[in-house]
């Protein structure tokens, strides 16, 4: 039987094997980059860039989640960044194009697109809920993110 540990996590009774062990390491090799913290995404700021689509952006230390709906027909229009940016599918589907390569995309797929590389997206007669993770934090998004980041630690 599991034994939950001091956060009440259940004890894995089972000998890790190496690479699990060093995956799951508890030894901290230097010093926490800031307190965590939980996010409900509904409570999250929303910016609408493009009529019909919503932003809402999470700000780590190095790294931003932005949740993003995508009402029925409605275009992000084709544009390059300098932050490399992967899309993950959530719910409905949308069609992407990474630099000509155009392929439908359905909840559980993920498009990597690197910096700098043109790209778009649009919807037809379905929405779409995806969230982008951005490395380093998408620098058109930093206000809103700081803004909401505050935000949670004002009701902390």
């Amino acid at each position: 039987m599991n034994n939950p540990d001091a956060a009440g996590a259940p004890a894995n009774e089972q000998p890790l094997g190496a690479a699990a062990a060093a995956h799951f390491a508890t030894e901290a090799k230097g010093e926490p980059a800031g307190p965590g913290r939980f996010v409900s995404v509904g409570s999250v700021e929303s910016a609408e860039l493009v009529a019909g689509l919503t932003f809402r952006p999470v700000l780590g230390q190095r790294v931003m989640a932005n949740f993003v709906d995508f009402e029925p027909g409605v275009t992000a229009p084709r544009h390059v960044h300098e932050e490399e940016q992967v899309v993950i599918v959530l719910e409905g589907e949308f069609t992407f194009d990474i630099d000509g390569d155009v392929r439908v995309m359905r909840p559980g797929d993920v498009a990597v697109i690197p910096a700098w590389v043109p790209h778009s997206a649009w919807t037809t007669d379905s929405s779409c809920r995806e969230v982008d993770i951005f490395c380093p934090p998408r620098t058109t998004l930093l206000e809103l993110a700081s803004r909401q980041q505050s935000a949670d630690a004002g009701s902390a």
